[in-house]
């Protein structure tokens, strides 16, 4: 009979953790290697509104108290994007109603023509 105690089996399942603790080891020797200058830190004008200056550069308009570059072309792919997955989402709700989709998934599999299916 054998002990109760656990067992460790050692294979290629342990590969995934052991480069895990690798990858953490090298994240945290990086980490302490680094040097953080406080007094160079970069940040915005004091009393700078950054959600107006959002606004500003996702429109491209010059003008807002924070520079920026302007985001109008991402800003309208993002739009058509968004307008085609509604418009896709709408089709698919209304064809799974009563359209060919909605047939497709309630007749069971059986054959329009009458030839084959479950009978």
């Amino acid at each position: 009979m054998r002990g109760s105690k656990p067992e460790l089996k050692l294979g290629s399942h342990l590969v995934p953790g052991l480069a895990a603790v690798a990858l953490f080891v090298v994240m945290a020797v990086t980490f302490l290697q680094a040097s953080f200058p406080l007094e160079e830190a970069a940040g915005f004008p004091e009393g700078a509104s950054i959600t107006a200056s959002i606004g500003y550069a996702m429109f491209n308009i010059s003008g807002g108290p924070v520079p920026a570059e302007g985001f109008l072309v991402a800003f309208l792919v993002i739009a058509i994007a968004l307008d085609i997955a509604i418009d896709g989402a709408i089709f698919l709700a209304k064809s799974g109603e009563e359209g060919v989709l909605g047939k497709a998934f309630t007749d069971g599999g059986s054959d329009r023509a009458g030839k084959g299916g479950n009978d």
